[in-house]
C-alpha cells in the first residue's frame, strides 16, 4: 500500500493506486455471511436448488462482494504519511454487475478519482473501484467508494 505525503496527493488523482491479490469466495465464506446477515436465500446456500437456476450453482451475496472491499483495499489504496485513522465514508454509486459463483476468485482494482481536504488534517478520497472475477470478462461490481483519513 503506497504511503504518500499530503503534497503528493494531486499526483495520484486519476491514477490507479493498486490492484489487490486474488481472494477466494468459497461456499464456507458465503454460508458464514448468510448466517451473519440472516439472508439464507437458496441461491446462496442451497447447492442443489441453485444448480437449477441460470447461475448453475450458488453465488455470493452482492453485499458479501461489496463488503470484501475492505479486504481488497489493503495494499491497493493510498495511505497518508502520519495517518491516525481511516474510515469508510460511504458510496456515491454501487452497481452489482455479475454474480460471483462459489469457488471463484475476486480482486479489486482501485483508481483515485478525487481527493479533498474536508477540514484540517481530514482527507476524503473517492476511489473508482472495480471488482474483477478471475477468468471472466464482466466485473462483479463497480463502485465509487468514499473514504476518510485523519492525519
Amino acid at each position: 500500500m503506497p504511503v504518500i505525503k499530503v503534497d503528493d496527493i494531486p499526483n495520484w488523482v486519476g491514477k490507479e493506486t493498486g490492484v489487490s491479490d486474488w481472494v477466494k469466495i468459497d461456499q464456507e465464506r458465503i454460508n458464514v455471511f448468510a448466517d451473519v446477515t440472516e439472508d439464507h436465500q437458496f441461491i446462496h446456500v442451497d447447492e442443489d436448488a441453485a444448480k437449477l437456476t441460470p447461475f448453475g450453482g450458488t453465488v455470493a451475496h452482492g453485499f458479501l462482494t461489496l463488503s470484501m472491499l475492505s479486504k481488497l483495499a489493503g495494499g491497493a489504496v493510498l495511505v497518508l504519511d502520519g495517518v491516525k485513522m481511516g474510515v469508510n465514508y460511504g458510496f456515491e454509486k454501487v452497481r452489482l454487475m455479475s454474480p460471483v459463483r462459489a469457488g471463484k476468485n475476486i480482486r479489486g482494482v482501485f483508481v483515485l478519482a478525487e481527493a479533498n481536504e474536508r477540514g484540517p488534517g481530514q482527507w476524503q478520497f473517492k476511489y473508482n473501484v472495480k471488482v474483477e472475477i478471475e477468468g471472466e470478462e464482466k466485473p462483479a461490481l463497480v463502485a465509487e467508494w468514499l473514504t476518510m483519513q485523519f492525519v
